[in-house]
């Protein structure tokens, strides 16, 4: 296995149990550059049950794994998670990128989200997506 090492130990850190299905999911994750939607995930692990890789994506979301992205297309995409990424809370606060060509979605790590404080109001999470045309297809045009 390519990331086995790496698998092994992302698991182990965020106390995850391992089992056959986890670890084949997160090879996935690591293989990717962008987020990926249960249907994905369903297409590529068409032998597996639904309800299986479901609940991988919620075990991965609740041990702070992956974390949860509305691109605004109606499908829920999951990308991996920073590493200090905590169960408590999601630390990985940044924009993520629609690409209205491709239909990809892809994390802005690199850009930091402010800490947004309302008057009168308790913000929970802060999400940004930015639309347009990525790197790769703005080439291509």
């Amino acid at each position: 296995m390519i990331y086995h090492n790496e698998i092994t130990k992302l698991l182990n850190t965020k106390k995850i149990k391992k089992t056959a299905m986890r670890i084949l999911v997160l090879q996935f994750f690591l293989e990717q550059n962008s987020a990926i939607s249960l249907p994905q995930l369903e297409h590529k692990f068409y032998y597996s049950e639904r309800t299986t890789l479901y609940r991988t994506l919620k075990t991965f979301e609740t041990k702070a794994l992956v974390h949860k992205i509305n691109d605004g297309t109606g499908v829920t995409k999951y990308a991996l998670c920073e590493s200090n990424c905590k169960i408590e809370k999601h630390t990985d606060i940044h924009p993520h990128f629609y690409c209205e060509k491709c239909k990809i979605t892809t994390c802005i790590n690199y850009v930091s989200l402010p800490k947004i404080q309302l008057k009168n109001f308790k913000v929970f999470t802060t999400e940004i997506i930015i639309k347009g045309i990525c790197e790769v297809c703005n080439k291509v045009a």
